[in-house]
């Protein structure tokens, strides 16, 4: 097999996402038939058919499928490559692209990042933060899209290498006025009498309050849904429910004494975070020393 073109594996990942010639063709400025000839030309050197032409557009077949997936890692390999070597033109000599879950940036990842780079040692190397969903993390981290990830570790982590990384503790949320506001701790059963505040449902803080409530056998009753924790602490400051969410994060908020923290006794409450990656060995130098620098054992502390 002659070396594949980046240029026609680009064009082939634009018609599978679309299912469309002509709109692949739109999003990357060429002609359709342009487009059909570098795919008839991709089928001719992988010897494979690659689309089931229909009416209204293509769809990848089986093949198609499987080019796809390395189609995928092999565009994000260049662009990094592009990226890297435009980095250290400008004299960065490293840069790593970081996603993360909405708590462990609420809470310490900008902190324990900020820490690494201004260790003289790591002057020249960038590190760039992405909030993901954790199922979204994941799923880039094994498409080769991102070198590293750090997510509440309950999360499907198959087919990826991973470290440990910090831990936090859910809590309830409540007004001063709340019925449970006098209490020190509760379990999540106590809560489902009362409205609740929540975040979206691709969030792994709703999956797993959703899971947890079904094996009660009860219900959560949202009076509203939010995008961020600050978000749901002005619902609960307003008096609209309860928000179960880390207490290192209400406790960082300053707002302690317009909100009441109670102590979640669920054993689910008390969660880890993990770093993930596809392969340490295959990460470049500088991801390498950030993996180190997160690890409890180098920071000195969970």
């Amino acid at each position: 097999m002659h070396d594949l073109d980046l240029t026609s594996l680009r064009l082939f990942v634009a018609a599978c996402d679309h299912r469309n010639i002509a709109r692949a063709g739109e999003q990357e400025h060429i002609g359709a038939s342009a487009i059909s000839k570098r795919l008839a030309q991709l089928e001719q050197q992988v010897h494979a058919s690659l689309f089931e032409r229909h009416r209204r557009g293509v769809v990848p077949t089986a093949a198609g499928e499987i080019l796809l997936e390395h189609a995928r890692a092999m565009l994000a390999t260049a662009d990094r490559v592009a990226r890297d070597m435009a980095a250290y033109r400008h004299g960065v000599k490293g840069q790593v692209r970081v996603l993360a879950s909405v708590s462990s940036i609420t809470e310490a990842l900008p902190d324990d990042i900020a820490a690494f780079l201004q260790m003289p040692a790591h002057a020249q190397i960038r590190v760039d933060i992405e909030e993901r969903t954790s199922s979204e993390l994941v799923r880039a981290l094994r498409d080769g899209l991102a070198p590293l990830g750090v997510c509440w570790d309950a999360a499907d982590l198959e087919g990826l290498q991973s470290r440990p990384y910090r831990h936090d503790e859910l809590s309830v949320a409540v007004h001063p006025d709340h019925p449970l506001a006098k209490l020190k701790a509760c379990e999540l059963a106590q809560t489902l009498e009362y409205d609740h505040v929540g975040l979206p449902a691709n969030t792994a803080v709703h999956t797993m309050l959703a899971r947890a409530a079904a094996i009660i056998g009860k219900p959560i009753y949202y009076r509203a849904v939010v995008s961020t924790f600050d978000a749901s602490l002005r619902c609960v400051q307003a008096g609209l429910g309860l928000a179960v969410m880390p207490k290192e994060i209400v406790e960082g908020s300053g707002q302690t004494k317009r909100v009441r923290v109670v102590r979640l006794k669920d054993g689910w409450a008390k969660r880890r975070f993990a770093v993930c990656y596809r392969n340490y060995e295959q990460l470049s130098p500088a991801a390498r020393l950030l993996v180190d620098h997160l690890s409890p054992r180098r920071r000195g502390s969970a």
